[in-house]
């Protein structure tokens, strides 16, 4: 009997452990989850960012001449 009592602490120890180690790797896939979000939007954010830079240094090695000039008519 007092075998069959240690087998019932050992597996309700173990049970508690299992769901505390679920409960975790829950709350550690949350993280993850927005993590991924917060790092695609980042992404996204930085080759837009990479565009719109490269834009800008074309107009600057330009000299900005389209915008500035006169059509040759005038």
């Amino acid at each position: 009997m007092d075998r069959l009592a240690e087998l019932n602490t050992r597996v309700e120890e173990l049970e508690s452990r299992l769901a505390f180690q679920e409960d975790t790797l829950a709350q550690l896939n949350d993280v993850i989850s927005l993590q991924d979000a917060n790092i695609r939007a980042l992404v996204a954010r930085l080759k837009e960012l990479g565009d719109k830079y490269r834009d800008l240094s074309f107009e600057l090695r330009s000299g900005g001449r389209e915008r500035d000039e006169k059509p040759p008519h005038y």
